[in-house]
């Protein structure tokens, strides 16, 4: 059932760099925002910023549902796209769900 597309790697090798950089990368821009710091050292601050990897960045990686790889209308709560939500509903895999009908 799960579908491992190239897309859902990438993403999951983002999230491994994001977790393993995030304190320093949050120490960092700490530092670098700090007005009360020379201008100097707050320069050096920056090029070590600056020579981070860009994918140790939150901002790189995005919601992917699990299942089916897409990138579009995915639930952060279940981390499944709306079409697999749907399905999984209606099969009653997801307890407390269901699909309303007026």
């Amino acid at each position: 059932m799960y579908k491992y597309t190239k897309y859902n790697l990438k993403d999951f090798r983002k999230r491994l760099l994001y977790n393993k950089y995030e304190k320093k990368r949050i120490l960092i821009q700490s530092l670098f925002h700090n007005q009360g710091i020379p201008f100097n050292i707050r320069f050096v601050v920056f090029q070590e910023l600056v020579t981070m990897k860009k994918n140790s960045s939150k901002t790189r990686y995005e919601n992917r549902c699990i299942f089916s790889g897409r990138a579009r209308s995915v639930y952060k709560l279940f981390r499944l796209s709306r079409i697999q939500i749907k399905e999984m509903a209606c099969t009653n895999i997801l307890p407390g769900l269901k699909q309303s009908n007026w």
